[in-house]
């Protein structure tokens, strides 16, 4: 191991991070270009895709929080444009189609998280294949338009034999996917949704692609302790080791030591080191920057947990908690909801972190929720009762 002879403050660190997932630049003034999209995704490197709607999807929610107001159809129209695909990156990501080729090796594994559709694979070999013939000939196709989609089997989400199969072929790279307007994936094959330069690229050792993963975790993250940077593409922990020491040994990875941290860390040695970052703005539970949990207790100091899947008297803050990001701190957290019905931004409850006063975070924290409500095409924002914060942005907002 290389001798480390850096040292970072936290709060250094904390700029960083913060630099490196975008939040150095203030929001552009003016109209959200195709350009802007770019240097997203070139600074994240992924976006993660969820299934939760109470205010939006959760993939558009990174860029609003990097970018402002945009048009929400960003994603699916740069997907459509084949400068996106979607994988699992961390978890079900966009991707920039030209990292590709850096996920074949999790393509040619059947890995053990989806033993019950090896198994089905094996099982029923001739299903697979017609599910596969049946998306070449007449695709895209969804689940439900499989002219034999199967009955359910197994404890997959409830998904049918047909629904199996086409998620088997899609982790193994035979099937691509889009997603509908209701969110449901449509299946086709690689040559008519992947670029044909993309398909023609090389297919990089397994240790190479990791190594070029692990590069654009760092990018991405900016200091980062092993850990994170493993989570940020799900690499192996201990596999990774020895990678992430070729990244040291040939000085793409500098050793560092961050105040308090207590593992050893790892900078990038391209990472901006900002003497102030000035963001304002709410997190999907699911944004890079936090969805590390234990990564967003040592940056931020900041104990996160979605509160979706807990029994609604179990919750502390709320059914759908944003984190509200202020200058280089996550100072409250806010429960939101879109209520389309009556145009309203529904905020039953905020709650701001010990040592941020209310008062001094009602008014920024304000300003945000309306220009949110404002850009969902909503029409008012409506304050609850609960939290600490509610009074105080209540005397700003005026509901």
């Amino acid at each position: 191991m290389a001798r480390t002879t850096n040292t970072l403050s936290a709060g250094a660190a904390r700029r960083v991070a913060l630099a490196a997932q975008g939040f150095g630049r203030p929001r552009p003034p003016g109209k959200v270009t195709r350009t802007h999209l770019r240097r997203l995704f070139a600074d994240v490197g992924v976006v993660q895709i969820d299934s939760v709607n109470v205010i939006v999807r959760s993939q558009e929610l990174p860029l609003w929080s990097r970018l402002g107001a945009h048009d929400r159809e960003s994603i699916p129209a740069m997907a459509a444009d084949d400068e996106l695909f979607e994988y699992w990156g961390h978890m079900a990501s966009h991707i920039p189609v030209q990292h590709q080729p850096l996920f074949r090796w999790r393509m040619d594994r059947e890995d053990g998280t989806w033993s019950g559709l090896v198994q089905l694979n094996r099982e029923h070999p001739g299903y697979m294949q017609a599910v596969f013939d049946e998306v070449r000939d007449r695709g895209p196709l969804a689940a439900s338009e499989l002219s034999d989609p199967g009955r359910k089997s197994g404890p997959w989400w409830g998904w049918n034999r047909g629904k199996q199969a086409l998620e088997y072929l899609f982790w193994t790279g035979r099937l691509c996917a889009t997603r509908l307007p209701n969110f449901e994936r449509a299946y086709d094959v690689p040559e008519r949704m992947l670029p044909a330069e993309v398909l023609a690229a090389p297919t990089p050792s397994e240790d190479d692609a990791k190594r070029e993963l692990l590069r654009m975790a760092s990018r991405s993250l900016g200091v980062a302790t092993h850990p994170d940077l493993c989570d940020y593409y799900r690499l192996n922990v201990p596999k990774s080791r020895p990678l992430v020491q070729d990244l040291v040994d040939a000085g793409e990875l500098q050793p560092v030591r961050v105040e308090g941290w207590k593992d050893l860390a790892y900078l990038h040695p391209d990472a901006a080191k900002p003497r102030r970052v000035t963001a304002s703005t709410l997190l999907s539970p699911f944004d890079s920057l936090v969805w590390f949990r234990p990564r967003t207790e040592r940056l931020f100091d900041f104990e996160y947990r979605i509160e979706i899947y807990t029994p609604a008297p179990k919750r502390v803050y709320g059914y759908y908690v944003l984190p509200y990001l202020l200058g280089e701190d996550l100072v409250a957290r806010v429960d939101v909801k879109a209520d389309r019905k009556t145009r309203t931004l529904l905020v039953p409850g905020a709650f701001a972190e010990l040592g941020h006063p209310p008062a001094a975070v009602a008014e920024p924290l304000a300003t945000e929720l309306q220009a949110f409500a404002e850009w969902l095409g909503l029409d008012r924002v409506s304050l609850g009762r609960r939290g600490d914060l509610t009074e105080p942005l209540r005397k700003v907002i005026g509901s």
